[in-house]
């Protein structure tokens, strides 16, 4: 198990530290960045290092800049990672505890990636962003994301703040010039930008496939070729929201298969690799899941999960979204269900704390 470096070396401190070095104030340098006044920080979703140090060959601008990693937060998956990104916090601050859990107030799931509550994303994650914060501290803040994205439940939590810079994610030009034009805005910025390709094909091929290598090799070309065109002023950080493991189906726990792993159960959220589970009994319904997947997973009841630091400082007005329960894989095994049954489909999964999936590379140029 690999516990997040929250306040030392983990994706929560990055843009604090961009922010120290703009002058953000509060901000502190706790990756010990060097100076600039203007920054691009591109997160390609599905980076892991362990990943990009497996297919080196295919990445050589990324992997040459290889040495420094940090750790995402828990669950590993993007929801978290995104908005540990923007607010600079631990999930247990801003409490996106995955890209599904519980409301409390409504006990309802919500589905961050596509948004379906009620429940406003300002009033969800109502923690300020780095972005505002540098933004009202005189910094030309821009986000340079597929047009798609502009005003989605999940931006609006996690990343609001910066001038959206919307771009057709194929137009490899277009979002050179967008990111170029960004950066020189001003005196002092900070851009981020957003890659995704290698996440999707990750999911739908695996980590393992020929077409995840070749999204690394366009990526990689892409990344040389943007630092090549950016002033040599402007410092360019690369990094990832997690890494990725695959999952042969042979090893989807599927739970409707099992009902006795259900009994007691109010709400199931989460994702394969972390399944978060919601119960009034929680100690009964842990012994149980820990007897069935014995080596196969971490088992862990929330109170046990914080104190073992999964979340970082949590927070009592998000505690209760975390589950009761959470069920952690270590092997390559996934608990599925066939209530959501496109994600039966899926090759390459990720959410726990095993190192391929936590821990993700810090590239500055």
């Amino acid at each position: 198990m690999l516990r997040p470096a929250y306040g030392r070396a983990s994706l929560s401190d990055l843009l604090p530290s961009v922010g120290a070095q703009l002058g953000v104030p509060g901000a502190e340098n706790v990756l010990q960045l060097p100076a600039s006044e203007r920054w691009v920080v591109l997160l390609v979703d599905g980076l892991g290092d362990l990943l990009l140090a497996d297919a080196a060959a295919e990445a050589p601008y990324l992997a040459g800049l290889r040495g420094r990693t940090l750790t995402c937060g828990v669950p590993s998956t993007t929801v978290t990672s995104l908005t540990s990104l923007g607010t600079g916090l631990p999930p247990g601050q801003h409490g996106m505890a995955g890209y599904m859990c519980r409301v409390p107030e409504t006990n309802e799931i919500l589905n961050a990636l596509i948004w379906n509550s009620a429940v406003k994303p300002r009033d969800f994650q109502s923690e300020p962003t780095v972005f505002e914060r540098a933004r009202a501290a005189g910094i030309r803040t821009s986000s340079v994301s597929p047009a798609r994205f502009e005003g989605s439940g999940l931006t609006s939590a996690a990343l609001r703040g910066p001038d959206f810079r919307g771009i057709d994610e194929a137009d490899e030009d277009q979002r050179i010039r967008e990111i170029m034009a960004a950066a020189t805005a001003g005196d002092r910025t900070l851009v981020y930008a957003y890659e995704r390709e290698l996440d999707h094909t990750g999911h739908g091929r695996g980590v393992a496939s020929p077409q995840w290598r070749e999204h690394l090799r366009r990526i990689d070309a892409f990344c040389a070729r943007l630092r090549s065109e950016l002033p040599s002023d402007v410092r360019l950080v690369l990094t990832g929201d997690h890494g990725m493991i695959d999952v042969p189906g042979r090893n989807f726990l599927i739970v409707e298969e099992e009902p006795s792993l259900l009994a007691g159960v109010t709400g199931l959220a989460g994702e394969g690799r972390l399944r978060q589970l919601y119960t009034d009994e929680p100690r009964p319904l842990a012994d149980r899941w820990a007897d069935r997947l014995g080596d196969h997973a971490w088992v862990r009841t929330r109170d046990e999960a914080i104190d073992e630091g999964w979340f970082g400082p949590v927070s009592d007005r998000v505690r209760r979204r975390f589950g009761d329960v959470l069920i952690a894989m270590r092997t390559d095994w996934a608990v599925m269900t066939r209530t959501l049954p496109r994600e039966l489909d899926l090759v390459g999964m990720h959410g726990s704390l095993t190192p391929v999936e936590m821990t993700v590379p810090l590239l500055v140029d």
